[in-house]
């Protein structure tokens, strides 16, 4: 059975084959230009969740509006999904370095993370 986050990468796939972009035949000059248009995106589609949280102390019209906010996070998830795999990550993959990541980051909170460390590299 093909749990969530594994549909959401197939369902990613598709709807990028659809516009054109397929991550699995690109060269090296393709993923770099599609990792910089990604990222691109998901900091446009960032601003975009900013603007939805009341941040200008100057403007009383603005309010929290919580429902933009919520599509504005799955933005950022449609592009980082297909960042991910442009570089070949699957959910699979995405599950088994954020599980390692994350170990990392627990590890850096217990020693009081109290200078720059070198413990990314064995992440894979």
């Amino acid at each position: 059975m093909e749990d969530q986050l594994q549909a959401m990468f197939k369902m990613q796939k598709e709807l990028n084959k659809r516009i054109g972009v397929d991550t699995d035949s690109m060269n090296m000059e393709e993923k770099q230009k599609w990792i910089l248009n990604y990222c691109r995106a998901m900091s446009q589609e960032i601003s975009e969740l900013i603007d939805s949280v009341p941040w200008k102390w100057w403007a009383k019209y603005q309010k929290f509006d919580e429902q933009n906010i919520k599509v504005e996070i799955i933005d950022i998830f449609h592009f980082l999904i297909s960042a991910a795999q442009v570089v070949g990550l699957d959910a699979d993959d995405v599950h088994r370095i954020y599980m390692q990541k994350n170990k990392v980051n627990f590890e850096r909170q217990e020693s009081g993370y109290s200078e720059k460390a070198d413990d990314n590299k064995h992440i894979q």
